[in-house]
C-alpha cells in the first residue's frame, strides 16, 4: 500500500496522525513511514499523564487503539503503563513490538532526525504548569523551532501565545458554534492562525483570512478532487491521512 499521490500546488502537506493510512495511527512506525515521504509536517496529539508526562494518544482512554483489549484512561494512568501497551497493527495482528503508545520526546526525536515540522495538538485543557512542562521538554531537544501548536482549547492557545510569542499557533475549529466575526476576532486578538474542518470553508472565506494575515489549515482531506480544490483555492495546509 502506498500513499494516493495528489497535485498540492502550493501547499504544504501535513500527515495525520502520522502516516495513519498506512501505519497504526499515532505511533512511532508512523511517523517515520511519513518522515520518509515528502510531507512538510507531521501531527500527533498529546495528553498529560497522572504522572505529568507527555505521551501521544488522540483518544481520551486506550480502549479504540487497543481494540478493547485495554481501557485505561489516559490522564489517570501513568505514562509506564500506556507505553508498555503493544497496540495491534492496522491488520488487528500484534506480532510487531514497535507498535505502541509513544513518548512526546519519541515523537519529537523522529521529526527533529528527518528535518519534518512537528505539528502538535494539545488535547483537552492544559493547565498552564504542563504547558510550561511541554515547552521545556521540546526546548530541551533542541526543537522549538521546528513547532506548530493547535488546539481546539481556545485557552491552551492564548496560554501558548502569552508564552510564546514568536510561535505558530493555531486554533482548531469544527463544529464550534461562533459566527465568521467572532472567530476572526479571536484569531486576530491572540495572532493565531486557523485548523478548519475542510467542509467548513470555500474560497471567499479563505481569501477574507488571507487579507487579514491569517494562514489556513484544513483537516482531515482524504479525497484527492478535494484536497486539490483546497490547494487550487488557497490553503496554506492540508492535514491528511493518505494523500501525498
Amino acid at each position: 500500500m502506498d500513499t494516493v499521490k495528489f497535485n498540492s500546488y502550493n501547499t504544504r502537506v501535513i500527515a495525520h496522525r502520522g502516516l495513519s493510512g498506512i501505519e497504526r495511527e499515532n505511533t512511532v512506525p508512523a511517523f517515520v513511514a511519513a518522515a520518509n515521504r515528502s510531507y512538510y509536517g507531521i501531527e500527533t496529539d498529546i495528553h498529560v499523564t497522572k504522572d505529568g508526562r507527555f505521551v501521544v494518544i488522540h483518544d481520551d482512554d486506550t480502549k479504540r487503539v487497543t481494540e478493547g483489549a485495554v481501557d485505561l484512561v489516559v490522564e489517570q494512568s501513568e505514562a509506564k503503563e500506556l507505553t508498555e501497551i503493544v497496540l495491534p497493527d492496522r491488520d488487528g495482528t500484534r506480532i510487531r513490538s514497535d507498535i505502541r503508545i509513544p513518548t512526546l520526546e519519541e515523537y519529537i526525536a523522529v521529526c527533529k532526525k528527518y528535518d519534518k515540522v512537528c505539528v502538535l495538538e494539545l488535547k483537552n485543557h492544559f493547565n498552564v504548569d504542563d504547558i510550561v512542562r511541554m515547552i521545556e521538554s521540546i526546548d530541551a531537544q533542541g526543537y522549538l523551532c521546528g513547532m506548530i501548536f493547535i488546539s481546539f482549547n481556545y485557552e491552551n492557545c492564548v496560554n501558548l501565545r502569552k508564552l510564546l510569542p514568536d510561535a505558530t499557533i493555531q486554533w482548531l475549529v469544527g463544529s464550534i458554534e461562533l459566527s465568521e466575526e467572532e472567530i476572526i476576532s479571536r484569531l486576530l486578538e491572540y495572532r493565531l492562525d486557523i485548523d478548519v474542518f475542510h467542509r467548513r470553508i470555500g474560497e471567499h472565506t479563505i481569501e477574507r483570512l488571507h487579507e487579514k494575515g491569517i494562514r489556513v489549515n484544513t483537516w482531515t482531506v482524504d479525497d484527492k478532487e478535494c484536497a486539490e480544490a483546497l490547494a487550487k483555492g488557497g490553503v496554506d495546509y492540508i492535514t491528511t491521512n493518505i494523500l501525498e
